[in-house]
């Protein structure tokens, strides 16, 4: 492991040599020795930022904000708070497993420490399909920002152009290290955050049109049906917003003292992209000129009619360069989560074309294959979309379910472990805690992959109806299949299974 100089936070030297000699000596605990190394550069607050870029509330917000609207009216305000507690309890699982198993790539060698290699490489695999699907769909949800701010007329080629732009941009900065990402992401975190308070101040102080007490009315929002469906509907908004905490932990290798670091890192992305997602919501809510309009569908733009009509067409424009840097720092953050779990699942020899895919480059000290992958397979499924919008939406659909199911296979391995005998012994641990917590966590998930899954859209043929869980059920059967086949479980003799008998 190489010698790294020190960052801010550690002004002496001998202190961080000998953080990092453990860090070190701590992975070869774990069976992990190779001659080469990410170099553990980036900072604390540099972690803090790669999950809350990926977690990206104006991404989020500003994407589904208009839909959760129609679907719930402004009460779907509350499901940020409720998603934001549910998936804290799985970032306090997590906290304690990377704790544990600080190694790179996440989900997959955590579920292979836990449970097994079998068990380790379905989650990996659901979890990286799931992955470079969602890559894909914020770069190509970028298109119109981007476009928009050029001045380009909206098209299928202009937003295909405009997102590979962004996937390019993305994995330009991927490939030129882990400082690199470390910086931008902390200059995205800042210019996010700082842009959504500003236009969220802004909205309250002088475009505000309504006032709290219509948090409380649904505005005619799901009507002929019990509320509570509707505001299922409405609360994707929450389930899609709070996922990008796990990433902190997908660089586990390249964060100096990851067991204490990490876990608080993945605690503040929740706390400071929920406070943000839910502000920038709220500002949205208040200013919208008219709510009965977007529920009945009459205002399809709610998001650009409001800041349009807020700030003009000059003000707008430059919400909209924010936005699109909300954009490009959440794809750069996928990529660098995409990346380091398939570096992390190859150089277990556990994928395809794994001497590259585990390469390392010398001079950028990242594994830039795998950082390529994480790049071109988006970019052809964008690409794709010129032929078929519908190939797009069946690839997309599962992007959020795969990310549910991935994390609920880490917190079901969790609890299994700790049935049979696992104590967590990091840094940072859950305590008497632990076992209840790990509980909840794993009911609150299930309920969350049944709200994405739920099929709301009887009107529609069958199969469109139940495309989110037909594109989950490919993904899992093709993975069962390869490994029936190929049997890439059997290929390393890396560690697995072991939490119990540590």
């Amino acid at each position: 492991m190489e010698t790294l100089v020190s960052t801010s936070e550690n002004t002496d030297s001998h202190l961080v040599d000998h953080t990092h000699d453990a860090d070190a000596a701590r992975l070869a605990a774990l069976g992990y020795t190779y001659d080469k190394q990410f170099k553990r550069e980036m900072s604390f607050w540099g972690n803090v930022s790669l999950g809350f870029t990926y977690l990206s509330p104006v991404v989020g917000i500003y994407t589904l904000f208009a839909a959760s609207m129609t679907a719930g009216g402004p009460p779907m305000l509350w499901s940020l708070l409720i998603v934001g507690a549910g998936q804290l309890l799985v970032a306090l699982v997590f906290g304690e497993i990377v704790s544990n198993y600080p190694v790179a790539g996440g989900v997959y060698p955590w579920s292979r420490r836990l449970w097994g290699k079998k068990w380790a490489w379905m989650n990996g695999w659901v979890y990286a399909v799931a992955l470079l699907a969602t890559i894909a769909a914020v770069a190509y949800g970028a298109g119109p920002f981007l476009s928009a701010l050029l001045g380009f007329e909206s098209s299928v080629a202009t937003t295909v152009i405009s997102g590979l732009i962004v996937l390019a941009i993305a994995t330009g900065i991927n490939l030129a290290g882990t400082k690199a990402l470390s910086t931008v992401a902390m200059v995205g975190l800042i210019a996010e955050l700082g842009g959504a308070l500003v236009v969220g101040v802004l909205l309250l102080v002088f475009a505000r049109k309504n006032d709290l007490s219509v948090l409380f009315n649904t505005f005619g929002a799901g009507e002929g049906n019990h509320y509570f469906f509707a505001f299922a509907a409405a609360g994707l908004l929450g389930i899609f917003q709070y996922y990008g905490f796990e990433a902190c932990g997908d660089v586990a290798e390249e964060i100096s003292d990851p067991g204490r670091r990490i876990p608080k890192a993945m605690r503040l992305t929740i706390y400071i992209g929920g406070f943000a997602a839910t502000f920038v919501c709220l500002s949205l809510i208040l200013a919208v000129p008219d709510i009965s309009a977007v529920i009945n569908g009459t205002d399809v733009d709610p998001v650009g009619t409001t800041l349009l009509g807020a700030f003009g067409p000059l003000g707008y424009k430059l919400v909209l360069a924010v936005v699109l840097v909300s954009f490009v720092s959440c794809v750069m953050s996928l990529q660098a989560a995409a990346s380091r779990l398939i570096y992390s699942m190859s150089r277990d020899k556990m994928l395809p074309g794994h001497r590259f895919l585990s390469h390392w480059n010398d001079r950028l000290d990242v594994p830039p294959f795998a950082l390529l992958v994480a790049g071109a397979i988006p970019a052809i499924i964008i690409i794709g979309s010129i032929v078929s919008e519908n190939a797009l939406v069946a690839i997309v659909s599962f992007a959020s379910l795969g990310i549910y199911l991935g994390f609920q296979m880490v917190v079901l391995a969790a609890l299994r472990a700790r049935l049979k005998g696992w104590k967590p012994s990091g840094p940072f641990t859950l305590g008497g805690w632990g076992i209840g917590v790990n509980i909840l966590a794993l009911l609150w998930g299930l309920i969350g992959i049944a709200n994405i899954a739920w099929p709301r859209y009887p009107e529609l043929p069958w199969f469109e109806n139940w495309l989110t869980i037909l594109s989950a059920i490919v993904v899992v059967a093709f993975g069962l299949l390869y490994m029936a086949l190929r049997r890439p479980h059997d290929n390393s003799p890396a560690p697995h299974g072991d939490a119990c008998h540590a």
